[in-house]
């Protein structure tokens, strides 16, 4: 027993001696520090679909209310208003968060959202979004202490670069795309931006003075971005308070009216 017992750990010993020759003789190639797969982008293209049906979309944009509301009206001020916003506006941002071409902001979060759907059911969640009625907050009236705006309330700034602009630093009036109302207009795809949540329109206008996107054809963000690029941090604040508060009067009238009848 106890010869078998040397006979078989000198078998292991040569073993053990032929596989560390064998090494010593090998070349040991590393493995190949490859660039990271580059994932194409995904292509989104609008220009095959047809207006939206906004019944299939009200089923399709079931997951949006989690965060912008049942009715595109969130209570959350960092989550965008999209109810009335027009159709083909929210079907191309779906199209920039599917391609990874918009990526600021919440951009990470709307992203498996937009990708899971196809391009005529991004315009069909746009079509059932446009039907809803937007609603509208409160501007900040808050008298301003000092500065170039001292003595104005705060969303009175806003207000006179949304209506007029200034012409002396090659600011154009914001109404000549979006509307007096906010509106805006659907022919070139401006957004509706009246009753906008304040905190949101800030976070998109600092964006746009930044001046830097990876839209593919940016140049609608070059438009915004121009503007955006002459606005102080008091002004843009301003801007999105104003846009806040503004909403259609008729609106006003009519629930007035409603309440008196009841």
């Amino acid at each position: 027993m106890r010869h078998a017992r040397v006979i078989a750990l000198a078998g292991l010993a040569v073993a053990v001696t032929a596989v560390a020759a064998y090494a010593a003789q090998t070349t040991v190639v590393p493995i190949p520090d490859n660039e990271p797969v580059q994932e194409q982008p995904l292509e989104v293209d609008l220009a095959k679909t047809h207006w939206g049906d906004a019944e299939n979309g009200a089923t399709v944009a079931a997951p949006c209310a989690a965060c912008h509301g049942a009715d595109g009206n969130p209570t959350d001020p960092m989550y965008p208003r999209i109810a009335g916003q027009n159709e083909r506006y929210i079907a191309r941002q779906l199209a920039l968060f599917a391609s990874g071409e918009r990526h600021s902001g919440l951009a990470a979060v709307m992203m498996p959202f937009a990708q899971a759907l196809s391009p005529q059911e991004m315009r069909d969640v746009g079509a059932f979004f446009a039907r809803q009625k937007s609603g509208a907050g409160v501007a900040d009236d808050t008298e301003i202490a000092a500065g170039p705006y001292a003595g104005m309330k705060f969303y009175e700034v806003g207000q006179k670069l949304y209506r007029s602009g200034d012409a002396e630093r090659g600011i154009p009036a914001c109404m000549a795309c979006h509307g007096p109302s906010g509106a805006g207009n659907p022919g070139p795809s401006y957004p509706h931006v009246g009753g906008q949540m304040s905190e949101y329109t800030a976070r998109r206008l600092e964006e746009y003075r930044a001046g830097v996107t990876s839209e593919r054809e940016p140049a609608l963000f070059h438009i915004m971005s121009r503007v955006a690029s002459k606005l102080t941090d008091e002004e843009i604040g301003s801007l999105a308070s104003y846009l806040q508060g503004l909403h259609d009067r008729a609106d006003d009238v009519a629930a007035a009216q409603t309440a008196s009848a009841q």
